[in-house]
């Protein structure tokens, strides 16, 4: 549906932050939180409003409402490109990565999804459809988990759920427990069997050497997938590792605009390249790291944050799978309307609701307004 009389402009950007307390005692290889923020913008024009957002921090939303909203109101609401290069000439002094990037994928992504609902299409047919569908993998097995937490949670997704991939993480306490990685590693390949794709996300937990090392072992419990053995801003270390394990290694999430990528694919560091379109700068940042890892002749990967991905997924030619994080999913679920449940392990995006279809309950997400 076009879209009548002249452009309708951007009227109104609008930040909110919620914090959400996580279920249970949560941690990875290198990290350990006792709550999620999300920073959630609305972008408003023409008689309708799109929704964006980041899990970054709170201070994105200050960001959002000092520095990016002032660039984009005004702005012609189909002009989503031009939106973005002002918002990144804008942010210069403040520097991009971090939260400044995250703060300006929520603002992008909102935009997107306000010019596809004033054209009246779901997102991923403005974007150009490549599937309808979106295969998933289950991610969570955190390292605060004992055993029977994580057979619970696994056992869900594969024999409650139909996904044929699975995700823990490992490199406990900074790779000081490699017997327990191991052992967790058993107990999932156990709990799943031998059908199930086995992945394992070390954080950037472990040295060089030691992510061999481990590696080595993993093989024999056929995990196929290594996620950051060691830090991503280690594009050398990555390739030793790639080039001495068997499963393919994958980095990226950390990417918060197109070195970072251009980084990890010239130097062969990774097998799939992750993207993250709540940190990289959005869905036109995804959309040009996806053709930057396509030219390397690499698949990606949607990093978290499923119910964002699933459009922008669809529309990528090489892509393998959207990570179904525990944690995301549990926040997303709860305050949208309109998020779609995975089905046989994938996700489909609804073809009759315009923009990526979400709407946020208000009543819902309040108690957790933190800003």
């Amino acid at each position: 549906m076009a879209v009548s009389g002249a452009d309708p402009a951007v009227e109104e950007v609008e930040a909110a932050v919620y914090t959400v307390p996580v279920d249970r005692p949560s941690g990875d290889g290198t990290l350990t939180w006792d709550a999620t923020t999300m920073v959630l913008v609305r972008a408003v024009g023409g008689g309708r409003s799109g929704l964006g957002w980041t899990y970054g921090a709170a201070a994105c939303g200050a960001l959002v409402r000092d520095l990016l909203a002032p660039r984009v109101c005004g702005r012609p609401a189909l002009d989503v490109p031009a939106a973005l290069q002002d918002m990144l000439a804008a942010v210069r002094n403040a520097g991009r990565p971090g939260a400044v990037s995250c703060a300006v994928s929520a603002v992008e992504t909102a935009l997107w999804d306000l010019k596809a609902r004033l054209l009246g299409l779901p997102l991923y047919r403005l974007l150009g459809a490549v599937r309808h569908e979106v295969p998933l993998y289950g991610s969570g097995g955190l390292t605060t988990y004992d055993d029977a937490v994580l057979r619970e949670q696994l056992a869900g997704w594969v024999h409650g759920q139909g996904f044929g991939r699975v995700k823990i993480k490992i490199a406990e306490s900074w790779g000081r427990r490699e017997s327990r990685d191991l052992h967790r590693l058993a107990l999932a390949r156990e709990v799943v069997g031998p059908g199930t794709e086995l992945f394992a996300d070390a954080n950037g937990g472990y040295t060089v050497k030691q992510a061999i090392r481990v590696g080595r072992r993993m093989a024999d419990l056929d995990v196929r997938w290594f996620e950051e053995p060691v830090s991503s801003d280690d594009p050398a270390g990555l390739r030793r590792v790639r080039d001495r394990v068997a499963m393919d290694v994958a980095a990226g999430e950390y990417g918060f605009g197109p070195g970072h990528f251009r980084g990890l694919c010239a130097a062969g560091a990774v097998d799939c390249l992750q993207v993250d379109v709540t940190r990289c700068g959005g869905i036109l940042e995804f959309l040009r790291a996806a053709a930057l890892a396509a030219a390397h002749g690499l698949d990606v990967s949607a990093h978290c944050a499923p119910h964002l991905h699933l459009h922008v997924a669809a529309a990528v030619p090489r892509l393998r799978h959207i990570e179904w994080f525990h944690d995301h999913v549990r926040i997303e679920t709860r305050f949208f309307d309109g998020a779609p449940p995975p089905a046989g392990g994938v996700l489909r995006p609804d073809p009759d609701r315009p923009g990526h279809g979400l709407r946020l309950r208000e009543r819902d997400a309040e108690p957790y307004r933190t800003g």
